[in-house]
């Protein structure tokens, strides 16, 4: 179940503060209600203490056919009630109207009212049934009877009332006032905090791990004695580190990038040089001991690794530097073609399917690493699973982008190395890596080359199923960078 209350700071400010003024106003409300009905009952208990009775003891009149004995209204405000008591029952009772007294029928309810008043001369609130309630005042009259005079409660009762709809009035609008404009005021004060909290949410979206980072402009502290102030100034300090952090860690990487790159161009040389000598001596005409000819063919076979991988470290150093690819219209259906009748002819164990649209389809990059792209795929399907195995390339055209898809029903990716299958030096199987010749390098190399070409590459992979979908852009994009292949 939703809380009903809100979960921003500024709504529980403004709804703190409207619910701690509406606790005021029903004090003060609850206050004066009662302050004023206490004064008015009060007014009315002086009325009745200064009348005496004298309405009451004129009742004992009220028989007699002269009417010079009627009851004496005079000086009786308009609702005074009268009674008299004789042995603790009521003979009679009347109310003063207009111009004379009228007779009050008492029900059996009311006479028990009447006859359980105290004689102590303190006014009581009863209710009676024909004419409403009264503020009643019993006392001890001359002849052993008792007089009980009252005065209506009406006009008390509609005087609070009516003061309860004013203070309603009054305290709604308010209420309804401060909580517009404390809305406003908490939002004016909590502005620096909304800074805080979009610079924050901007720095969780820059890409931490790898790459350059351009670090957001510190947040502006208006006080930093207040408490949005001493936040913004931590977070300051805090991008402080973090900028330095990443300045320390940038750096680190791009020596480590010079020298990849330095080491993979200086070892091109004398690896070269290691391979000419070793297929030199091996074409040697004169007799040559088995031994020293098996150690030239495998210093052959290593020295043309080590110069495929150097190969692969100097172009990722260089993509990671961030040079340029050339951008040209590239047939992507003929590499394709051409990809996958190298990959039958280095697997004629396996099965190579094709699924491609009628029409060529066309993009712009480098042909060249496009076509390393296709061969790296389609060897790591060929590497890493068993013979029979069906691996279909896919190729369709979308509006404004293409997606090629390398798929296999091989055993599949193991679970723990999906999140770095894209890594430097990744293996699934380092024996058969090593002993096929791999470096660990060919699906880094794909990310790299694809994510140059402004494209992306992901990877969905179950037991039966293994596809890696790159999808490039069809036209080089405004700001993609443009010039000579990254190889020369």
């Amino acid at each position: 179940m939703r809380s009903p209350l809100p979960r921003s700071l500024r709504g529980q400010l403004t709804a703190g503060l409207v619910a701690l003024l509406a606790l005021a106003c029903a004090a003060v409300g609850v206050t004066t209600v009662l302050a004023l009905r206490g004064f008015l009952v009060g007014r009315l208990d002086q009325q009745l203490s200064a009348s005496a009775g004298r309405f009451a003891a004129s009742l004992e009149h009220e028989a007699k056919p002269d009417a010079d004995n009627q009851p004496d209204t005079r000086g009786q405000a308009n609702g005074t009630f009268g009674a008299r008591l004789l042995r603790g029952a009521p003979t009679q009772a009347a109310v003063v109207r207009q111009t004379n007294d009228a007779r009050v029928p008492l029900t059996a309810h009311d006479r028990g009212a009447l006859a359980a008043l105290p004689t102590d001369g303190t006014g009581r609130t009863v209710h009676l049934s024909a004419v409403g309630a009264y503020r009643l005042n019993a006392v001890s009259g001359d002849d052993g009877d008792i007089l009980v005079t009252g005065l209506p409660m009406h006009p008390v009762e509609e005087t609070v009332h009516r003061l309860e709809a004013v203070e309603a009035a009054v305290f709604g609008g308010a209420l309804l006032a401060t909580g517009v404009v404390g809305a406003l005021w908490v939002r004016l004060s909590l502005r620096p905090l909304r800074r805080v909290t979009a610079t924050a949410a901007g720095v969780a979206e820059l890409p931490l791990a790898s790459g350059e980072v351009a670090m957001p402009a510190p947040v502006p502290v208006v006080d930093p004695r207040t408490e949005v102030g001493r936040v913004g100034t931590a977070l300051n300090r805090m991008l402080g580190h973090v900028g330095n952090a990443l300045e320390r860690r940038q750096a680190s990487e791009e020596r480590l990038r010079q020298f990849a790159a330095d080491a993979s161009h200086e070892l091109r040389t004398p690896v070269a040089n290691v391979r000419g000598h070793a297929e030199l001596a091996l074409r040697h005409r004169g007799p040559v001991p088995g031994e020293v000819r098996h150690a030239l063919e495998r210093i052959n076979a290593e020295s043309e690794r080590m110069s495929r991988l150097v190969d692969d470290l100097l172009l990722l150093a260089r993509l990671d530097a961030g040079r340029a690819l050339e951008r040209t219209p590239v047939d992507l259906t003929r590499l394709v073609l051409v990809a996958t009748d190298d990959a039958r002819a280095a697997g004629p164990d396996h099965r190579w399917l094709l699924d491609l649209p009628e029409t060529a389809v066309t993009v712009i990059g480098d042909e060249h690493r496009l076509h390393q792209v296709l061969g790296n795929l389609l060897a790591n399907a060929r590497t890493h699973t068993p013979a029979g195995t069906a691996v279909t390339v896919r190729l369709r055209a979308a509006s404004g982008t293409v997606r090629l898809t390398v798929a296999d029903d091989g055993p599949g990716v193991p679970d723990e190395l999906r999140p770095e299958v894209f890594g430097r030096f990744v293996r699934a199987d380092h024996g058969r890596s090593r002993a096929a010749g791999g470096t660990g390098l060919g699906l880094a190399i794909v990310h790299a080359v694809v994510t140059a070409h402004r494209g992306t590459v992901a990877l969905a992979s179950r037991p039966g199923r293994t596809a890696f979908t790159v999808t490039l852009p069809k036209s080089a994009p405004a700001d993609g960078p443009q010039g000579a292949p990254a190889d020369g």
